[in-house]
């Protein structure tokens, strides 16, 4: 498969299923287009910005309705997603979309207020995800290669819930995942 083919798979999965709710007032697609805006036009890296726009495309990829979450089931979108992005992205990458929910568990423990922000349908989700990391779960985190990435990519997770934000369109990010993608010879 050539670097147009594959984003051209990842669109037709956001064109599929990013209507869905994300439950925040906006659509998956909404959000994962607000996410990379926000990296965007803060001038992030490339990888920064791809990361930003796929790092929920684990929640697309199920058949088990929009409102799992409210019904007590944690999908693992994070690493459902990062598994499929592997196949064709490094892990400059994977890894911020495999470890941001593990991002929204760490500023929880160690960002004063950072709970307090978060809406009624994240403040769910971290509890199906392992609730505030403890300590020591903190500092291995900090550990991590690609923790600063994938703080970042938390960062603009946590914007981009605004219904009816103008943003740019997903084609828009076609040359840069395709310059991303790691194609075998």
């Amino acid at each position: 498969m050539d670097r147009f083919e594959v984003v051209s798979q990842i669109f037709e999965v956001f064109r599929a299923r990013g209507h869905r709710s994300y439950g925040e007032h906006v659509t998956e697609l909404e959000h994962a287009l607000q996410c990379a805006t926000f990296a965007e036009e803060a001038g992030d890296r490339p990888e920064i910005v791809a990361a930003s726009l796929l790092h929920d495309i684990g929640h697309l990829l199920h058949d088990l309705g929009e409102d799992i979450a409210a019904r007590g089931v944690d999908t693992r979108h994070e690493r459902v997603g990062a598994n499929l992005l592997s196949q064709w992205f490094g892990p400059e990458i994977v890894e911020p979309v495999r470890m941001h929910a593990d991002s929204k568990r760490y500023l929880c423990a160690i960002e004063d207020g950072y709970f307090t922000g978060l809406s009624e349908a994240s403040r769910r989700s971290l509890a199906l995800q392992g609730g505030p990391m403890t300590l020591e779960e903190a500092r291995k985190f900090e550990s991590h290669d690609h923790f600063r990435a994938a703080i970042q990519v938390r960062r603009w997770d946590d914007r981009g819930k605004i219904p009816d934000m103008p943003t740019l369109p997903l084609e828009s990010f076609r040359p840069l995942l395709e310059s991303l993608v790691h194609v075998s010879p």
